[in-house]
């Protein structure tokens, strides 16, 4: 019965970790501000006491980033600072009862994880970006020189 408690006690400990630190970078958080009012969806780049740094949109532009996403047009989220003095509130994208999250639409809609499609154009996955730009250069047809 004690070896049971032990694995419980560490199961639990990874639990609280994640409990007392849910806004780590990665997190993908609905962040509300005020002066002006305004509300952003997107992934945690970094949390500091000055603010937060975001990849995603407006929240107001949901909806149209769905369809671009899902029609295949180009998108880059913006890659933006909020000071903390604007920040009322910045909630995780969690579903509430019987209602999906944003990130769980997000899916349902275009098939994509809104983690990697937020995160896909940031500078520090530039190798990334590179390899993919490498890969597709090669797929093009050579120009002949004159």
């Amino acid at each position: 019965m004690h070896g049971n408690s032990q694995r419980d006690d560490n199961n639990n400990a990874g639990a609280q970790t994640h409990a007392r630190d849910p806004f780590v970078s990665g997190a993908v958080v609905v962040v509300t501000l005020g002066n002006p009012r305004d509300k952003f969806w997107g992934m945690i780049l970094s949390l500091a006491p000055e603010g937060v740094s975001l990849s995603g949109i407006e929240l107001a532009s949901f909806e149209d980033l769905v369809v671009m996403v899902k029609d295949g047009e180009p998108f880059t989220p913006a890659v933006v600072f909020f000071p903390m003095h604007r920040i009322e509130r910045v909630e995780l994208d969690l579903p509430d009862g019987s209602l999906p999250s944003l990130s769980q639409r997000f899916s349902a809609k275009t098939g994509l994880r809104p983690a990697e499609t937020l995160g896909s154009r940031l500078p520090a996955s530039t190798g990334t970006i590179d390899r993919e730009e490498s890969a597709a250069r090669a797929a093009l047809p050579k120009k002949e020189s004159a």
